[in-house]
């Protein structure tokens, strides 16, 4: 029976993706000038950065309720299962929203085969767990298999970045407002990671050349089977960096792919332009 695939717009993969392989589409909220959009449907990445450039300070929330549930009740009517990978439950409110739907929508459809995974990913990061999704839903997997596949998937994902100012995720209390002050003192790039869902500082690296070959030596000791895996990287009106990181990956481990896309709208609006992720499956 064919398992149909649900993801939300954190996800920062190209609304083509989605349509090529008919994954629903579950857009989160930004806020900009007294106006919510929906992103990557009524606003785009460059315009929330070309904003927060201009001084604006735009906000984000949860994706709908209704949309949500819309959504899920779409699939629903197939008669046939599907699996929601959703945005991590420790930078936005989707997954609980989303457990809640899918509660009401089993009341009405209560054969409704709906497993929804917190993802505990982001960004191109949680991208990565979503393609995996697809190819297994593809293969002709069960929805057990695939949930179990897909849950083991994101617990081995990595994700390690960088941002050029740190007050635009203090200002989404993302980390302390402390840590952002002194980041932005002497050229400090700050490196900072996942854990369990979450944005955590790992360390303060001065200079680009540094940082970059900071990244490197992090994969070194996190990463392997390079051969055998596509790494990610997003990036933020950056794109340069985002190339040279690109060549730096290439030239020190030879992956099996290395797929790049700009940060999304909502991410965005936290981590602010200069970002810069590299996503990728650490040791088993």
């Amino acid at each position: 029976m064919k398992v149909h695939l649900i993801a939300d717009s954190a996800a920062d993969l190209p609304r083509s993706f989605f349509e090529a392989n008919d994954i629903g589409f579950i857009p989160l909220r930004v806020s900009l000038d007294d106006k919510e959009y929906e992103d990557a449907v009524t606003i785009q990445a460059n315009e929330v950065l070309e904003a927060m450039k201009n001084g604006k300070a735009p906000k984000t929330s949860q994706a709908s309720p209704q949309t949500i549930k819309n959504t899920f009740l779409q699939f629903a009517e197939t008669g046939e299962p599907a699996l929601y990978v959703a945005f991590s439950s420790g930078l936005s409110g989707t997954y609980q929203t989303a457990v809640m739907m899918a509660n009401e929508v089993k009341e009405e459809y209560p054969d409704f085969d709906l497993r929804i995974i917190d993802s505990k990913c982001a960004s191109l990061g949680y991208g990565l767990a979503v393609r995996y999704a697809q190819e297994l839903c593809v293969d002709g997997n069960t929805i057990q298999e695939i949930e179990t596949s897909v849950k083991d998937f994101c617990a081995h994902l990595e994700h390690i970045f960088t941002v050029d100012d740190l007050t635009y995720l203090a200002r989404g209390g993302r980390i302390s407002k402390a840590s952002a002050f002194v980041g932005g003192l002497l050229n400090i790039k700050p490196l900072l990671h996942m854990e369990d869902g979450k944005l955590i500082p790992l360390e303060k690296i001065r200079g680009k050349k540094k940082l970059l070959k900071r990244i490197i030596e992090v994969m070194a000791e996190r990463g392997d089977n390079w051969s055998g895996q596509t790494v990610g990287i997003s990036y933020a009106d950056n794109e340069d960096t985002a190339l040279e990181m690109k060549q730096l990956i290439e030239d020190a481990f030879h992956p099996k792919e290395i797929i790049m896309h700009t940060i999304g709208s909502a991410v965005g609006s936290h981590s602010g332009p200069g970002t810069l992720a590299i996503f990728f499956s650490s040791k088993s």
